[in-house]
Order: C-alpha cells, then structure tokens, then sequence
C-alpha cells in the first residue's frame, strides 16, 4: 500500500469529539521524545504533517489524520511525561485510556519504543496493560539508524524475549527508522492487509 493522500482532520480533547464517521482507525502512541511525528510524517511522505517539536510531549490531544479517503491515522498524547503537573497528568491517561479502551473504530495501536534503551518500566506496563484489556497493539522500534541495523535487530530481540516471563505469545513488532524510512513499507503492508481482512467480512 502506498499513501497517495493525508491530511489533518481534527484534534479532539476528549473521545466524544473523534470523527462521528465510523471510517477505522490505527492509533500511535509513545513516550514523549520517541520519534512519533517523524514516523507519522515518514509513513505518510508528508514532512509537515504531524507536528515535530523540540520540546517533548507536545500532544495534548488526539489528532486525526484521513488517509487516501479510507481510514484514519490517530496521533495519541505520548505516556509517561513526568514534567506535566499531576492533573494534566491525570487527564491526558483519562483520555488515553478512554480512547484505546472506548472507541469501536480502533483496529490497531502501534507503540513505538526507541531501540536505543533497555526495557523501560513505563513501556512494559503500558504494554501488559493493553494485553491484560485485550486490546489488539503491535510494537514499533524507532531510531534504528542510531544504532545500526544489525545491532538494532540485536535489541529488538532482548526486548521482545523478555516478554516470555509473562507473555505466551508475543506482540507482532517491527523495526524502523524515520531517518532512512527504515520500515515504511512493512508497517504499510501491514496496516494494508488488516485492511483488507476488515473488507473481507
């Protein structure tokens, strides 16, 4: 699949204000500073088209893109941001949760990891969280230019193998870079063929 057409639709401070359309959805959420803009930006071949910014945590709110007409691409506040106060805390995971536990239209959620670090807390308990709500989600490792791809892919299996103490069957992943549009493809196919399950029934 290739994305011919994007373009920012709407950014909603709660889930009653996501697009009334019904049109399916595949969200991206991260902890600040994990490269989520520039994926987005990457995937799509539209440079300014998510917002990148200096300063992490910038999303506030759950923006809405519409691609090639069919569905929509969900840029998700990231997690884990300890510089906001306890109540923009508190709200941003009320509207998080609420949106990946509440909305029918999701299909799909990509959490994006940066490949560089060792397994974080912050990331292990989102992702057992999303298994433990039977929310459907597969793993994006992002930054692998940093690293190399032969070490990249060294990483990516660490982590993913210390999901076994808890985890019978693993989440599907992939690794990427926004930098080399490492990934772009493969992620694309993917979304592209749960696209086409969905049509089939």
């Amino acid at each position: 699949m290739d994305i011919k057409k994007s373009a920012f639709t709407l950014s909603a401070p709660s889930i009653g204000l996501c697009p009334k359309d019904n049109k399916i959805e595949y969200a991206f959420i991260g902890r600040s500073n994990v490269g989520k803009s520039s994926l987005i930006n990457m995937l799509c071949n539209h440079k300014g088209l998510a917002k990148t910014s200096a300063t992490p945590g910038k999303t506030l709110l759950i923006n809405h893109f519409i691609i090639n007409d069919s569905w929509y691409l969900v840029d998700l506040p990231g997690y884990g941001f300890a510089k906001r106060s306890k109540t923009v805390q508190q709200k941003l995971q009320q509207m998080i949760s609420s949106y990946i536990l509440q909305r029918e239209q999701l299909v799909n959620l990509f959490v994006l990891i940066d490949i560089r670090h060792e397994q974080q807390k912050i990331d292990r308990e989102f992702i057992d969280w999303l298994g433990e709500s039977g929310v459907p989600f597969t793993i994006v490792f992002t930054k692998a230019d940093k690293l190399g791809l032969v070490k990249a892919k060294q990483n990516a299996e660490k982590w993913m193998k210390q999901l076994e103490d808890s985890w019978e069957e693993q989440p599907p992943y992939f690794i990427t870079s926004s930098e080399k549009r490492i990934g772009r493809e493969e992620l694309l196919n993917y979304i592209d063929e749960i696209n086409k399950e969905i049509e089939a029934q």
